[in-house]
């Protein structure tokens, strides 16, 4: 029990209710207009990657927008307020990370002319790669959803009053309706609107709390004093929670395994109308990931500042720290009815997005690689319905996940941990087809059981046995300025010492790794066994493998040297590439699997792209259709 009073803050109103409530209002509408405007020409593919006619601005804005969720609006600034803003240094992260994305993968998977990520698995490998990574992808992004439906809710419940499984039922319920009707369109539209209005709500909080608390040179001042502003800290201890390579590193491979290879952002990128839209889409996305990251670090240090004498949550006002930013908000605007409503519109946008993108992978991944496979021959029509239903389907199960996700931790922490022990091995699969012509199935099968298994192994330990507290001491919070109740001094008594709980040998070591470095542990253990078991085996001859299933990282280091990059192919014949695209891969494809009814129709399918490649831009464009969003 708390010996302080907690001050009045108000609940929600009417103008509150009223701002949120046109939120999903106009999310929903987006998903009937698009029903409407195209449904003579929906095809599955046009429902699914949005007839590849998409273009750079509303795909970066959506990718931003499903990437920055509510996790980023009621995560980040509670981390800030409690350890520091060394949460920035994510903006090297995400450089390096976009950089990896548009050069290294997007390229091959755009090339290849697929729509789901792992059908990459099989061209590059078999089907039982393809079929394992595709399980293990639904896995995660169920989890990892449930986590951005829930967290949010609960924090808001609990500090505004916002009803519970309300918002849960709600967030489900509109994601699942305009995902449905609207297909990709709907939802990368509805992206652009929702990181709009998340924006909004972060810059209207950093006003208003910025000029409460004596401007933004004040602000500064007291971050500083605070410690909140010592971001570089060169530790190499991998135990600690958050340093400058435990961030830069562990954060570059952990948020790769979200954008290089993960379906939900592949598909956008492919649904481009060319190959040079989707990297600039990319890049443009990298603007708005560095805006919400430091919009959100800002957020903490305002918040900090608001409450540097008197902590509310050490203090018991509320009883999560990621409560901590929706009760700066009902705080700060007690007196300002419809702005409170803007900033939880705000954090369910993040919810939205990354619901709504969540969905339709899962409905695209499903389709692709288990329905057609195991029908080949289904009507147009009926791939539609099909994919609409797995829509409602995945809908029902992300939002019935979220009952599980009450039994994990802090927001940011919990979802990349997700990410992390998934994700990492995903990447390690992905990086062993992409960069290394030697791999084959065997090792792509052995390396994503190993990096699983030792991503698993350190993460599940790290939830049993959570790293000594000296890791990860937050800084200091003060109750000074309180208000006490009144008291008869019971609540001090001490407690009689307990003795420590028992802990293995690995409780400190290896449980109490940095979450950040799961997904580098699952990435590198996957890609080193890989290619140990593959040379054993028997490595993959370069010859067999097409051109453009390979990106030939090598020239970047020989690229004096013609003989060296050549020897480093691998067989892998890449001196003719942007030419030979045609001849080459039908050709490879053909002699590799026979009769294999994915290869037949995706040698038709690249026969039809192919003309369409444009050498000296060096990318696609998709010329047969005119019209533009």
């Amino acid at each position: 029990m708390s010996n302080f009073i907690a001050p009045e803050v108000k609940k929600f109103v009417v103008w509150d209710y009223i701002v949120f409530a046109a939120l999903f209002l106009v999310c929903a509408s987006i998903g009937i207009f698009f029903a409407v405007k195209e449904r003579k020409k929906k095809t599955s593919k046009e429902f699914l990657v949005g007839g590849k006619q998409m273009t750079c601005g509303p795909i970066a804005f959506s990718l931003t927008s499903s990437f920055m969720s509510a996790v980023t609006v009621l995560g980040t600034p509670s981390e800030v307020y409690r350890y520091g803003a060394s949460f920035v240094l994510f903006f090297l992260s995400y450089a390096l990370v976009i950089i990896f994305t548009a050069e290294l993968f997007l390229p091959v998977f755009y090339r290849s002319g697929i729509t789901s990520t792992y059908e990459y698995l099989e061209l590059r490998f078999n089907k039982m790669v393809r079929f394992a990574a595709t399980l293990i992808y639904i896995l995660q992004t169920i989890l990892y959803t449930g986590i951005v439906v829930y967290a949010p809710s609960l924090a808001l419940n609990q500090v505004t009053g916002f009803d519970l499984w309300g918002s849960v039922a709600a967030t489900g319920i509109v994601c699942t309706f305009y995902c449905t009707l609207g297909g990709l369109k709907a939802v990368v539209w509805t992206d652009a609107f929702q990181m709009i209005v998340m924006v909004a709500g972060f810059v209207a909080v950093l006003i208003r709390g910025t000029t409460l608390n004596g401007g933004s040179t004040k602000v500064w001042e007291d971050a500083y004093e605070g410690s909140r502003l010592s971001i570089f800290d060169f530790d190499v201890d991998p135990l600690r929670r958050h340093t400058f390579w435990t961030i830069v590193i562990g954060g570059t491979f952990t948020w790769l395994g979200l954008y290089g290879v993960n379906q939900s952002t592949i598909q956008r990128c492919i649904s481009c109308k060319s190959e040079k839209h989707a990297k600039l889409a990319l890049y443009l996305n990298l603007l708005g990931l560095w805006t919400v990251l430091v919009c959100a670090v800002f957020c903490g240090l305002v918040m900090y500042t608001h409450y540097k004498s008197c902590d509310p949550w050490t203090a018991d006002f509320i009883s999560a720290p990621d409560q901590l930013m929706p009760y700066f908000v009902m705080d700060i605007f007690s007196s300002m009815p419809g702005v409170p409503g803007l900033f939880v519109a705000c954090a369910f946008s993040g919810t939205l997005s990354t619901v709504a993108a969540s969905i339709n992978a899962l409905a695209t991944v499903t389709f692709e690689d288990l329905v057609k496979k195991g029908f080949p021959n289904l009507s147009e029509k009926m791939s539609t319905w099909i994919s609409k239903g797995l829509c409602i389907l995945y809908g029902v199960l992300c939002t019935s996940m979220a009952a599980a996700a009450s039994l994990l931790g802090g927001v940011v922490q919990a979802s990349l941990s997700i990410h992390g022990m998934c994700g990492g091995p995903m990447l390690g699969l992905f990086t062993l087809g992409i960069v290394f012509p030697c791999a084959n199935w065997k090792g792509a099968v052995g390396g994503l059981v190993a990096g699983i298994t030792l991503a698993f192994w350190a993460g599940t330990g790290s939830f049993i046995y959570p790293a000594p507290p000296t890791k990860s001491i937050p800084l200091q919070l003060s109750t000074l300025n309180c208000t006490l109740a009144n008291s008869t001094g019971v609540l001090t008594t001490a407690a009689a010492p307990t003795a420590a709980p028992d802990r293995p040998l690995l409780a400190d070591t290896w449980y109490s790794l940095s979450y950040l470095y799961f997904s580098a542990i699952g990435c590198l253990g996957c890609a080193t066994t890989g290619l140990l078991i593959s040379f054993v085996t028997g490595p993959t001859k370069g010859e067999d493998i097409p051109p453009v299933l390979i990106k030939p990282v090598c020239n970047l280091f020989c690229f004096w040297s013609e003989r060296l990059k050549a020897s480093l192919w691998c067989g892998v014949r890449h001196g003719s590439q942007e030419v030979d695209f045609e001849k080459n891969l039908p050709k490879v494809i053909a002699n590799k699997t026979g009769s294999d009814d994915i290869f037949k129709s995706k040698t038709k399918e690249n026969k039809r792209q192919f003309p369409d490649y444009n050498p000296k831009e060096k990318s696609y464009t998709n010329m047969s259709k005119e019209s533009r969003l």
